[in-house]
């Protein structure tokens, strides 16, 4: 396996396909770097070198006690660009790793960046609150946390269909798809899945996407029931200085079918562009 350790001794598995200008995918929650796998291949067959690694507490990274938060992921994801020496590199970011992203940027400025793929992505804040009453209550984020103290299994499992958009009427459902999302998700290990519920739900991003000074797509499903774009998206894109809005009607929060096709032909429009 490839792998690179942090400055605070946690070793992080990466892949790394291709040669090219640098595309980084930051995956989802409580996903790895397989998520992106069909993208990753797709750029890299066009010219493109796909980098994706699995954060710290997921997949076959370490599973540390500690830094299980997201100005360390963000950190993290700032030292393997700086071990691999990175420049005019694409920070591709879904649902939490387009958080992890944002704080990158907020942290690390973008010397080392050229653009930016927010798809589906967590910023500026999941929660709702006085300032944010589009956001997602408390409650929501505390029932996830009790799933997956519980019984973990079960809950990525029945979590998959909404992901997915499965649940809805006339869907195209896919078992292999939900399988795969629940293997990548038990990778993951317990502490840092819990601990990132707090961190994807409760980090606002708002200052960070101000920071963000490079052309962003900002790509959404305008069925996400997992991130719902009125809080995010449509909020990112006002945010961010030199952003553009793609609206995927009726897709859901996971890549998949149709929805996938659709991303995959901007993905490459956008890095060519």
């Amino acid at each position: 396996m490839t792998t690179f350790t942090t400055s605070d001794g946690t070793e992080l598995y990466y892949k790394d396909w291709g040669t090219g200008q640098p595309v980084v995918f930051s995956h989802g929650w409580p996903l790895n770097a397989d998520a992106w796998d069909g993208q990753a291949r797709l750029v890299a067959e066009h010219g493109f070198r796909a980098i994706a690694h699995d954060r710290r507490g997921h997949g076959r990274s370490d599973q540390p006690w500690q830094g299980n938060h997201m100005d360390r992921y963000a950190d993290d994801l700032a030292e393997l660009i700086e071990a691999l020496d990175l420049t005019d590199a694409v920070l591709v970011g879904h649902s939490t790793g387009g958080g992890e992203v944002a704080r990158y940027i907020g942290r690390h400025g973008t010397a080392r960046v050229a653009k930016v793929v927010l798809l589906g992505a967590v910023p500026p804040l999941m929660l709702r609150t006085e300032a944010n009453p589009e956001g997602t209550p408390k409650d929501a984020f505390d029932g996830i946390r009790a799933g997956v103290a519980a019984d973990r299994s079960q809950f990525y499992w029945e979590l998959s269909e909404a992901f997915y958009g499965f649940n809805r009427p006339g869907a195209a459902v896919s078992e292999g798809v939900r399988r795969a999302f629940w293997m990548w998700s038990m990778q993951a290990g317990l502490k840092g899945a819990y601990d990132c519920v707090a961190q994807f739900s409760e980090t606002d991003f708002t200052e960070d996407l101000r920071r963000i000074d490079v052309p962003t797509l900002v790509a959404h499903g305008d069925d996400d029931q997992i991130v719902p774009i009125a809080a995010s998206a449509h909020r990112t894109s006002q945010l961010v200085k030199d952003a553009t809005l793609k609206v995927y009607p009726g897709a859901p929060h996971g890549l998949v079918g149709d929805f996938e096709k659709a991303f995959n032909d901007d993905l490459l429009n956008f890095l060519r562009g």
